[in-house]
């Protein structure tokens, strides 16, 4: 067998092989989250939010949106220096991110069914 035949055999399989897995991940909500700032934070976003009195106030008086936190929790980064993952019983995690040009860091405390918002801090 030639190698042009070789290399045409493996594109092919290969293409057909990419086909078949489209069709089977297609609409499913599948993710890559391996690393540990990925993995806290869809752990997070997976469960109910609770809002603390301090961020209940901050919504009141439209300095930020429950939008604008949901974005902050998905894209923003883990300060794992600052966290504490294996307090008892609920680890508390900070998560910093920009909102406005604006730095945010959001302390959340992280229950098995729960996600607790403690505070909410704007750096200008």
């Amino acid at each position: 067998m030639k190698l042009i035949q070789r290399i045409g055999y493996y594109l092919g399989g290969f293409s057909i092989g990419l086909i078949i897995l489209a069709f089977f991940l297609n609409g499913k909500k599948t993710s890559c989250a391996y690393g540990p700032e990925s993995r806290v934070l869809k752990n997070i976003n997976s469960k109910n939010l609770i809002f603390s009195q301090n961020i209940t106030d901050l919504l009141k008086n439209k300095v930020l949106d429950s939008s604008d936190i949901a974005y902050i929790l998905k894209k923003g980064d883990i300060n794992f220096s600052k966290s504490e993952p294996r307090q008892e019983p609920c680890g508390v995690y900070v998560i910093e991110g920009f909102y406005n040009d604006d730095d945010v860091i959001l302390t959340v405390e992280n229950c098995d069914s729960i996600a607790t918002l403690q505070n909410l801090t704007i750096l200008k």
